[in-house]
């Protein structure tokens, strides 16, 4: 069967369901610290001088999620390894020819699974520093902001401190930076950098076993809602592994011993991947070029859903229930909380709107957040 990066997609929610649980109990964690004793003419020094205890909450946090996370993210590589192995051997399987045997062999794929796993945790860890600084930063600034405001006549300490703690929640843990220069708060982040890894680790044990049985061709299948990135590539023939660029082969017949053919070629898939196919997202697949066999795909149909731009607004909207979200858990008081709730409803109702209008499926689970714990 062919292969995709949503091939393991939801085994990504593992490993990002752990960091948004850890934001949530910091939000719950700075927004109960700060919320006691607030009325009363110490609550400045006192929070301040608490400081210590909130940064032995923050480390007993980081230390639960750096044990869970590694397990998780090691579990998950695994898994997405197996099944980009399992639908080559499926696709070999169906071919019922010889490398339908070699499909069937067995790969060493620890140093594989071991080499990924370990990039990802690296990756994950590495925002661990930045979930402490940022978190201190807001206790402080929040301290800061309630006990000016009252001197400045502009509002009650209690609602200057609010205002800071919803600002922190819906943002959430910021700071986090790609390669291409955009910048993510925490939870996204780690959805992103873990999605794509197994979705790098699952195409790349497809083409590890294709490779095993002799497969030298793949081509890339048509897609909806496909992005500008992927749009060159749909329907183009690639060489699984080497060089780059475009070119016609002489390439022997799928079934026809000697027979030569002739095959177009768009480039290979590292480098095709390199130029955004196959992101976090992507709805394209690989599958086996046979020479001679494999039909290039007809011409587009029309669209039976959404555009891709219509995809991405869909996207947003989940990501503001969920930010509204956050900050109902941040609220110091049920009239705080009845507010965000508010908004997290209109949200939703965009998304019921949008989803019967165009036909994108909604996806519930995306809209919601993992308590912590």
């Amino acid at each position: 069967m062919p292969v995709s990066p949503d091939l393991a997609e939801d085994l990504a929610t593992a490993v990002s369901s752990l960091y948004e649980q850890a934001e949530l109990a910091l939000i719950e964690k700075v927004t109960r610290a700060l919320a006691e004793g607030l009325d009363s003419p110490l609550w400045a020094e006192l929070k301040l001088a608490a400081l210590g205890n909130l940064r032995a909450a923050v480390d007993e946090v980081l230390a639960a999620l750096q044990a869970d996370a590694s397990g998780a993210i090691g579990q998950a590589v695994a898994d997405a390894y197996e099944r980009g192995q399992q639908a080559a051997v499926v696709e070999l399987g169906a071919l019922a020819t010889g490398t339908a045997a070699a499909a069937a062999e067995a790969l060493p794929t620890a140093a594989a699974v071991d080499r990924l796993a370990s990039a990802l945790v690296g990756e994950t860890e590495a925002t661990h520093s930045r979930i402490l600084r940022s978190t201190l930063d807001v206790y402080r600034r929040v301290i800061a902001e309630a006990t000016s405001a009252p001197l400045l006549g502009a509002t009650t300490r209690r609602q200057t401190a609010q205002r800071a703690l919803a600002r922190f929640a819906v943002r959430g843990i910021t700071g986090f930076v790609d390669n291409s220069g955009r910048a993510w708060n925490l939870t996204s982040y780690v959805e992103m950098a873990t999605r794509s890894a197994l979705g790098r680790a699952a195409v790349q044990a497809h083409t590890d076993r294709l490779g095993a049985a002799g497969i030298e061709l793949v081509i890339v299948s048509d897609a909806p809602e496909e992005c500008p990135r992927c749009k060159p590539w749909e329907g183009k023939i690639l060489r699984r592994d080497g060089a780059s660029g475009a070119g016609t082969v002489e390439v022997e017949h799928a079934t026809e011993d000697e027979r030569m053919v002739s095959v177009r070629v768009a480039g290979s898939l590292p480098e095709a991947r390199s130029k955004g196919l196959m992101h976090p997202n992507c709805r394209h697949n690989v599958s086996i070029y046979l020479p001679g066999l494999t039909k290039p795909a007809g011409p587009k149909k029309a669209r039976s859903r959404a555009t891709y731009e219509q995809s991405q607004k869909q996207r947003y909207l989940e990501r503001q229930v969920r930010a509204w979200k956050r900050k109902a858990a941040a609220g110091m008081d049920d009239a705080a909380r009845r507010s965000a709730n508010a908004k997290v409803r209109a949200y939703q109702g965009r998304i019921r709107e949008l989803t019967a209008a165009t036909g994108l499926p909604r996806k519930s689970h995306r809209e919601q957040l993992t308590r912590s714990r």
